[in-house]
């Protein structure tokens, strides 16, 4: 295992899976502006390394994160002092930067899975659904808190989370700010497994991402890239999307070795997917 660090993030790789923490348990992971500068930096330098195939992201301490750091607010009211056409156009680059920083997870090569404990509220709402899967313990607590402060939520969860639930109760979840428990994540779709404790969860996701990364990363790299073009997408345009994709992306190399690997009751040895030019 080999460790770096950020200001905000720490970066773990146990061979092909990268563990990303975020590392603030002082302040309860609340996002400051070190953490929406670091994580499209950490998720383009993950895939550029080319040999990364899954991630897992937490959080250190008793939560996974409290939302945005509430010093950050100081700075949008300042923004906002300015003159008004002016002070919104600012503001709109402001959060289509952070909308940015959160995407960058779905660029990634690679499916991230969020292992959630404790508080996952505001912006860790947007966080997780951007995750390609989600897991959390048994004492979690979700919440879009945003309507609280007086505002909706802007950096992706009205986006994504009626895409992953039923938008009935994504509406109610988002018009209400209430919070909710591991149990009613895992029954709406929010999350796929719950785990007794955080030792337990942090197991599961590892195994999980050690399991992903035993199989092919090119036909991996598909799957994440379809599955987002879907739910953006009519099942015409889909399928058509897939067709082209395994046109172009499906190579004998991985068929053979997936295949050899079955009939010989072995685990099948793949290719990296390389850096990009």
């Amino acid at each position: 295992m080999t460790d770096t660090a950020e200001t905000f993030l720490r970066i773990t790789r146990d061979g092909p899976v990268a563990h990303v923490v975020m590392n603030r348990p002082d302040k309860l992971n609340a996002m400051s502006p070190a953490f929406w500068a670091e994580l499209p930096v950490v998720m383009r330098n993950l895939a550029d390394e080319g040999g990364v195939r899954a991630a897992v992201l937490s959080g250190e301490g008793r939560h996974f994160t409290a939302g945005m750091d509430l010093a950050s607010f100081n700075d949008i009211a300042a923004l906002l002092a300015g003159e008004p056409g002016r002070a919104a156009h600012a503001l709109r680059g402001l959060i289509v930067k952070l909308q940015d920083a959160i995407t960058s997870i779905e660029r990634a090569p690679f499916p991230v899975i969020a292992a959630v404990h404790g508080l996952c509220i505001g912006a860790g709402v947007d966080l997780i659904t951007a995750c390609d899967i989600r897991l959390a313990t048994a004492d979690a607590a979700f919440a879009i808190e945003e309507i609280h402060i007086g505002m909706a939520a802007d950096v992706g969860t009205l986006q994504r989370l009626p895409k992953l639930i039923a938008p009935s109760v994504a509406a109610e979840l988002a018009y209400t700010g209430r919070r909710f428990d591991a149990a009613e994540a895992k029954a709406i779709g929010l999350v796929s497994a719950v785990a007794d404790d955080r030792e337990g969860l942090m197991a599961r996701a590892n195994d999980l991402a050690q399991a992903i990364a035993q199989k092919s990363p090119l036909a991996i790299a598909g799957v994440k890239r379809n599955l987002a073009f879907a739910r953006d997408h009519s099942v015409a345009d889909g399928l058509d999307y897939i067709a082209t994709w395994n046109a172009g992306m499906l190579r004998a190399e991985d068929l053979m070795a997936a295949i050899g690997a079955r009939a010989a009751k072995r685990q099948a040895m793949f290719a990296e997917l390389g850096k990009p030019a």
